[in-house]
């Protein structure tokens, strides 16, 4: 079933495409929400000069998110997670922690942005992982998992070394 597309829908297309849809998702989704219409002339001309705006607008945050995707890349994450002594943890570090590290370093990443195609990390060490901006746009993260306790060891040390 073809659509006039009335907003921008994510992974389907933009405000004023016309796109081929299964007629359950237009009939269930699409036109109940108000996101998509039959297309007509009356449509597709009104629907013309707000499709140049957006198009302007659609630009200017590829090139936002283009200038995000060089801020990333090359980021490393630095994690301490509880392990036993083989180095396996008690647990995993997820794509929440990853995405909630790299908002602490001040990048504005959602948690769906953050790739992990192995799984979650289960191990320590230094993981590469990908973050999806957009669908062509990625950045490669480095992830370090270190163990809490050498972490707490370390700030030991240091503590004891500013006292002397």
């Amino acid at each position: 079933m073809k659509l006039l597309l009335v907003e921008d829908v994510e992974m389907l297309g933009w405000l004023g495409d016309i796109v081929n849809v299964k007629s359950g998702y237009a009939r269930n989704y699409l036109v109940p929400q108000g996101l998509a219409v039959v297309p007509t002339k009356k449509h597709i001309e009104s629907l013309a000069e707000e499709k140049a705006h957006r198009a302007e607008q659609r630009q200017l945050e590829y090139s936002q998110k283009e200038e995000l995707a060089a801020g990333v890349e090359g980021a490393e994450v630095v994690l301490a997670a509880k392990a036993n002594e083989l180095g396996h943890l008690f647990g995993s570090v997820t794509e929440c922690e990853i995405a909630e590290n790299l908002r602490q370093q001040g990048f504005a990443i959602r948690d769906a942005m953050v790739q992990m195609p192995d799984g979650h990390i289960k191990d320590l060490g230094t993981h590469e992982l990908t973050v999806r901006i957009t669908p062509d746009l990625k950045a490669a993260v480095r992830v370090v998992v270190v163990s809490q306790d050498e972490t707490v060891d370390a700030i030991e040390e240091q503590t004891n070394t500013e006292q002397e």
